[in-house]
């Protein structure tokens, strides 16, 4: 199967040009001008932009947390990030305490296999660092996983302390993995979530003020110094703000180079939304959303190349489920549905609202996950012998976002009503197109699991 793709103007990380893409099979084997076009699949792009597929290294599909699951499964997460022009996802693995990674990595690819419609693959969260999980860390390299998180919060469920952190960082630099880490420090935010409920003070505005800027700065500082120390490459997920940016700036002084990726919301969303009463559960998420100086602050972080990526954290929930926490604000299920969303938004936020260049785009999309997940050149570029994941996009079309319309398995919008300039008309990934005319093309089973290279913490 033979398919050409004439007249897009391709964009990538440091490229832009107008040109045809001709793919065999699964991968791309020429770009260039006026390509032979007897093929078997002829596909015009005139006048679209031709990006790599959006890779989402920040989701959470039917993840047990708080009692439930997060709402979408791998059909119809991946379907979802499909339409919203994200080819490839990057899931979390969570480690049992008092169970072995293997456990997890069965558990999550029997959840995975055959039922993803995208192409996916896995992060390892250790919740249980000890003398067995030890050897595992490189079995998990081997199964192509070769980025494992921590979590400095949810002490009794998902943290781990700083003598295991220091020993997870020894033995992953040594085996050829990266360290991420949920940056915010446990035993504050537990404290302040006591004190509050104690108060009586149990509406979700109090999710908010029970995290405040510096329980992330802290302990993005404290991770640094970890990283530092130990010469394990690391990544801090979902950054917000400006205290924890500055860890990273400081970190820099010392000619360190800290891994950041901050989510959408933080980009275009701020606190006063938890002053809605309830419906301010709709984003309930840990880290909280923060202020309007914190946005700044993350968008002049992405041109200074100190942000590396953009994801959004996709844990969905129903208003039904986010309704388990209507009397007490620490029972509200953490999360907020974007992965169809994430291309769209940005781009009509941040490329057309003249705040990142469309190189800058692809860049903090696609490319820098790919880089720094060990999947480039295969993903997040569109080159000779890369896969052929690539996005047709409208830069002009103007839509309204809605619950009505999205395809997450969801019954409310974070971003009901949102005005949008650009638009995904079609996607293909390795080769078929999945995506045309917002309809889906194939069916689950077609994703794949990604197996990922060694990393070296350079980008």
């Amino acid at each position: 199967m033979k398919t050409i793709i004439k007249n897009g103007r391709i964009i990538t990380a440091g490229a832009d040009f107008i040109a045809d893409i001709l793919i065999s099979g699964e991968v791309i084997q020429a770009i260039g001008k006026d390509l032979d076009d007897t093929v078997d699949h002829l596909i015009d792009a005139s006048g679209l932009l031709v990006f790599p597929g959006g890779i989402d290294p920040h989701v959470h599909l039917e993840m047990p947390f708080m009692g439930t699951f997060s709402s979408d499964t791998y059909e119809s997460g991946t379907k979802a990030a499909l339409y919203g022009g994200t080819t490839t996802v990057i899931d979390f693995i969570l480690q049992k305490q008092g169970n072995s990674l293997r456990s997890a990595f069965d558990e999550w690819s029997g959840r995975a296999t055959g039922n993803a419609v995208g192409d996916y693959s896995f992060h390892m969260a250790v919740t249980d660092y000890n003398d067995s999980t030890r050897p595992e860390i490189r079995e998990m390299i081997e199964e192509g996983i070769t980025s494992f998180k921590t979590f400095m919060a949810y002490k009794g469920a998902l943290m781990i302390d700083d003598r295991q952190m220091i020993g997870l960082m020894d033995e992953v630099k040594q085996q050829g993995g990266m360290v991420t880490v949920h940056a915010t420090n446990g035993d504050m935010i537990d404290y302040l979530v006591q004190k509050h409920r104690s108060e009586g003070k149990l509406s979700p505005l109090y999710h908010y003020l029970s995290q405040p800027e510096v329980t992330e700065a802290e302990a993005s500082e404290r991770f640094a110094d970890m990283t530092n120390y130990t010469g394990c490459p690391g990544y801090i997920v979902h950054l917000t703000c400006e205290g924890a940016l500055n860890a990273v700036r400081n970190a820099t002084r010392r000619n360190q180079r800290v891994f950041v990726e901050t989510c959408l919301q933080y980009l275009l969303l701020d606190a006063s939304l938890y002053e809605q009463d309830f419906d301010g559960a709709k984003w309930v998420m840990s880290p909280p959303l923060r202020e309007k100086k914190d946005q700044a602050t993350l968008w002049a972080g992405l041109n200074q190349g100190l942000v590396q990526v953009v994801g959004t954290d996709h844990c969905p929930f129903t208003w039904e489920q986010k309704l388990m926490g209507r009397d007490d604000f620490s029972k509200i299920p953490n999360g907020h549905p974007a992965i169809e969303h994430r291309m769209e938004l940005l781009y009509s936020e941040g490329v057309h609202a003249g705040k990142i260049s469309l190189n800058k785009y692809v860049e903090v999309t696609s490319t820098n996950a790919a880089k720094i997940f060990g999947m480039f050149p295969k993903k997040g570029t569109i080159g000779i012998g890369s896969d052929a994941d690539l996005v047709l996009f409208d830069p002009n079309e103007q839509h309204t976002l809605s619950v009505q319309s999205h395809h997450m398995n969801t019954n409310y919008s974070a971003y009901e009503g949102w005005q949008v300039t650009g638009k995904v008309k079609r996607v293909l990934l390795r080769g078929k197109e999945v995506i045309r005319d917002n309809e889906c093309l194939v069916q689950k089973g077609y994703g794949r699991f990604i197996k990922r290279e060694r990393v070296n913490g350079i980008v």
